[in-house]
């Protein structure tokens, strides 16, 4: 039986290890939520793409408690795990990757505000990354915003810049941390497997479709031509430190 204080446990362990590859996350945090808020709207439609255990959507409410924030993840565990910790946001099993996942957040024909993501969308393969946006361009309003918190490589068409980036990242990282890193994402995982009271979410992973293929779409590029191509007419960088920005796109 997984409780709201065995949750939260397991989300503090899993934000710790998250900052072990973003030692300025909660940054990137701020800087996001204060994007949202710049829309000047108090109670503004937000949908978190790939939310995981729901870290990025609860600092959102807590921010714009007047918000309607909902929280999107293919993975079984991941979603468990948010909604014991944080029952006051509403959680949706979807898989972006699978054309009509939009109808499935409980809209009821309300426009979207912002759609927002976290160290997530990069898992997402090019094409079906590009149908991503082009699903999410059909509820988010005229104006409305994509914010994309990830780390994006410029290698394709700035190779000297994207060099610079990673040791900027690099740098930050061995500041930070020295030689004290954090517990990494495989250690997490391996520890969250062996926990005899997640054994039931963690069976249903083995046929959610939920599992990591890899970074699929790390190129700034990827996002910015997917982005164009569904129609998003400003597209361009919020706040960056090294290869960690994030990537704002304006609906037309």
């Amino acid at each position: 039986m997984l409780t709201h204080d065995a949750a939260q446990e397991w989300i503090a362990r899993w934000d710790r290890q998250q900052e072990g590859y973003l030692p300025d996350r909660e940054a990137r945090f701020t800087a996001l939520i204060d994007a949202v808020e710049a829309l000047g709207r108090p109670d503004p439609v937000v949908v978190d793409l790939g939310c995981g255990p729901g870290s990025l959507s609860a600092r959102l409410l807590e921010r714009l408690p007047d918000a309607t924030v909902v929280a999107v993840d293919a993975d079984p565990l991941l979603l468990g795990l948010g909604q014991a910790a944080y029952p006051q946001l509403t959680f949706v099993s979807a898989d972006l990757r699978t054309s009509g996942w939009t109808g499935l957040l409980g809209l009821d024909g309300r426009q979207v505000d912002a759609a927002v993501s976290t160290t997530a969308l990069h898992w997402i393969s090019g094409p079906e990354l590009k149908g991503v946006y082009a699903e999410l361009a059909t509820v988010l309003r005229p104006g409305g915003l994509l914010l994309n918190g990830d780390h994006m490589d410029t290698e394709d068409t700035t190779p000297a810049l994207s060099r610079l980036e990673h040791e900027v990242h690099r740098l930050e990282t061995e500041r930070v941390f020295g030689q004290n890193p954090p517990e990494d994402w495989r250690s997490w995982w391996d520890a969250i497997e062996a926990d005899p009271d997640l054994a039931a979410l963690n069976a249903a992973r083995t046929t959610a479709g939920s599992a990591h293929r890899g970074s699929e779409s790390h190129l700034l590029s990827h996002h910015v031509e997917a982005l164009r191509e569904a129609g998003f007419t400003e597209i361009g960088t919020l706040w960056q430190r090294g290869n960690n920005r994030l990537l704002c796109g304006v609906r037309g």
